[in-house]
């Protein structure tokens, strides 16, 4: 039925201020013609109309007006609530989120997003700095634009005022590592981690799943406490998780031969190959690797079909507009230089077992962490680096969060004496005067890793250095290993079919 034009001029009135149900005032000498007819006007448009005089009409017959406007709002079925999912973990969480934004976009959704980057609503950053935490949250679910939100979830936020939601639609644990914010809080070992961080499992919707990693004992001991169902994600099929959870008529992803299946009880659904994955760099990059395991499972989790899941991976790239500071890779005047936040010893070892693929002879590092940290945990990066690359650079800015002015380079100098491969340590204050320290020392051919703890600031500064050179650009690793291979230079590892 087509709505007379007084009356769409109301309903226009009541859009054009955000309302789904408003009171509408209009003078005019008569409703049934149109406004502009008789020099009609709307004086005032009410977010809190009166209801008794539609409820009990002239007629004397009542109605159910309030019944019939939450019909109008929301179709049979719908509960009102828009798509929740909630990422937590150690390592892998901020990329892993924006992936699943990624893909949730590619159906059609306005997509709100919380991550340690800022919040995104429809792809569009409108706050900046780490925002991981419930007030975020809410930002984004009380934004009437938002359709489905992906909120990063950190252990901070959860102590200080929990989830900052009541539940959610899928929960992701990406896994839990050790030397990353312990001793905070009365948080002091890994299980005490992931008690905290298992309170997002607690609030998954009975009709929603827990997406877990097979392969992390404190993971997958989560899986009993999720109100709803679990889906299990693992690089390898055979895992004992994946194949007892699989024999039940649970739902798995993993990867055999190169590609990623998504397997429930006996049935699968070959999704596609990580060759065709380009975050994972054809399949060498076995961090990334698993936060795509852990997207695909959340979007499959959340009904998102096959083909939408394997559009959405290839079009996502590791490259700096999408994950800033992810490993995204560059050539800068014949070098390799990885930028990776990864600051934590489980990051660090899981980026040097990447790197051990460069087939570079001399390694820089340019490295730091915050002053929040365990001395053994300093200590321990500082061992990690020395053992894999020749130079250190060492910087400290504004997070020394109580220490003192030079504490955190002298810990990381105890770890790095402890190294067997380090041969220069420099310290430099400043981060992004470690940055071009570094950039102006490069030499051709060498291999430099850069651990920006701003990151913004850092990939400005980066992009802008790429800007005033001839020989700079965002590569791909198969093209970094192809430039050693026409060098002379034998590269371990094979491009995967």
């Amino acid at each position: 039925m087509s709505i007379p034009r007084s009356p769409r001029g109301a309903v226009l009135a009541a859009r054009v201020v955000g309302l789904d149900i408003a009171g509408v005032d209009v003078v005019a000498l008569d409703i049934a013609r149109p406004l502009e007819e008789q020099g009609g006007v709307v004086v005032e448009v009410n977010a809190g109309p009166g209801l008794r005089m539609h409820s009990q009409p002239s007629s004397g017959k009542s109605r159910a007006v309030g019944e019939a406007i939450v019909d109008l709002m929301f179709a049979p079925g719908e509960n009102g609530r828009i798509p929740v999912v909630g990422v937590t973990g150690t390592n892998g969480k901020t990329t892993t989120t924006r992936l699943i934004a990624h893909m949730m976009a590619r159906v059609g959704k306005r997509v709100g997003m919380t991550c340690t980057d800022g919040i995104f609503i429809d792809g569009r950053r409108i706050d900046t700095g780490d925002c991981s935490g419930p007030l975020s949250a809410a930002a984004v679910l009380t934004n009437p634009l938002v359709e489905a939100a992906v909120l990063e979830t950190a252990r901070g936020g959860i102590l200080r005022a929990g989830l900052g939601f009541d539940r959610c639609d899928v929960a992701v644990v990406t896994n839990i590592a050790e030397g990353d914010h312990l001793g905070l809080a009365d948080i002091e070992t890994p299980e005490r981690l992931a008690w905290v961080k298992r309170t997002l499992v607690d609030a998954v919707a009975p009709t929603g799943s827990a997406v877990l990693k097979a392969d992390d004992p404190l993971v997958a001991e989560m899986a009993p406490t999720c109100p709803g169902s679990v889906v299990f994600f693992a690089q390898e099929s055979d895992h004992p998780v994946v194949l007892r959870h699989r024999a039940g008529g649970g739902r798995v992803v993993f990867v055999r031969d190169g590609k990623i299946v998504l397997a429930a009880g006996g049935d699968e659904i070959v999704l596609t190959s990580l060759a065709n994955v380009p975050l994972t760099h054809n399949g060498r990059i076995g961090f990334q690797i698993e936060n795509a395991l852990a997207a695909s499972a959340a979007a499959w989790a959340l009904g998102l079909p096959p083909e939408t899941i394997r559009h959405a991976l290839a079009t996502f790239s590791g490259e700096m507009d999408q994950v800033p500071g992810r490993f995204n890779l560059l050539e800068i005047d014949g070098a390799t230089v990885v930028l990776d936040y990864g600051h934590n010893p489980s990051a660090l070892l899981a980026l040097i077992e990447a790197l051990d693929q460069f087939p570079h002879e001399r390694r820089t590092a340019v490295y730091s962490a915050a002053g929040d940290r365990r001395d053994c945990d300093l200590i321990r990066q500082g061992e990690i680096l020395g053992d894999a690359f020749d130079r250190v650079i060492l910087y400290e800015d504004h997070y020394r969060r109580g220490r003192a002015d030079g504490e955190i380079m002298a810990l990381f100098r105890r770890g790095l004496a402890k190294g067997s491969r380090v041969a220069e340590v420099l310290e430099v204050r400043g981060a992004l005067k470690s940055v071009e320290t570094a950039l102006r020392g490069v030499r051709p051919g060498e291999l430099l890793m850069i651990q920006p703890d701003e990151i913004d600031e850092t990939l400005t500064f980066v992009r802008r250095y790429l800007d005033r050179r001839s020989e700079g650009r965002e590569v791909d690793l198969s093209d970094v290993l192809d430039i050693k291979a026409d060098r002379g230079v034998l590269c371990a590892a094979p491009a995967l079919d």
